[in-house]
């Protein structure tokens, strides 16, 4: 399986067909999608000037969407890597269980709950945003774009909010994003879900 670094250098490779740099394109984002897959996809057609079927698009516009993406990832990889250098600092500490734990992978960092709806701005701008959030005290407004309106969905007992990753919070009616949790005062109005709420 290709990772992500070998699909970046497909997309680039003038040697590939259109069809072919463009499918690689996608495949990055099985490696890395901050936005979830589709939500990213939409983003970076939307940016790049790409149309979201276009199986011959125009490889200028397709690097250019990958050198988004990639600037992404390492804002991502850098934050993940300091988050566990500190991780092993605490351990040493004695310090086991921290007030929370990032638990994974790249796939949607900053998940946008209707992948029409996404913030503005560069995914490395996006995701700058949430690392600073994230490494300073939680706040009670959204890490991206500062608004103030979150709320839970409905919750259904299938369907994308069912079993949703304890990272993801509430959805800000700004910029769509669901809100990661540590993000966020801990304060039951906040952080309570529908189905917690009701129980």
């Amino acid at each position: 399986m290709a990772g992500f670094r070998s699909l970046a250098y497909q997309v680039r490779d003038a040697r590939n067909d259109r069809a072919l740099r463009r499918h690689s394109l996608r495949r990055c984002l099985e490696r890395f999608a901050p936005y979830g897959h589709r939500a990213t996809w939409w983003h970076l057609c939307d940016r790049h000037g790409i149309a979201p079927e276009d199986r011959g698009a125009d490889p200028l516009r397709l690097v250019a969407a990958l050198e988004e993406l990639e600037d992404a990832r390492a804002v991502w990889l850098e934050y993940e890597r300091q988050f566990a250098e500190r991780r092993r600092r605490e351990k040493h500490h004695g310090l086991r269980r921290p007030e929370w734990a990032w638990g994974g992978s790249g796939d949607a960092v900053v998940r946008c709950a209707d992948p029409g709806v996404r913030p503005e701005g560069a995914l490395g701008e996006v995701l700058r945003r949430l690392v600073r959030a994230l490494e300073s005290a939680p706040g009670t407004v959204c890490p991206v774009c500062g608004d103030t309106e979150l709320h839970w969905p409905e919750v259904a007992p299938v369907g994308p909010w069912a079993g949703a990753p304890a990272w993801d919070g509430p959805v800000c009616a700004g910029c769509g994003i669901m809100v990661p949790r540590p993000a966020l005062v801990d304060t039951p109005m906040l952080l309570d879900t529908p189905a917690a709420g009701a129980a």
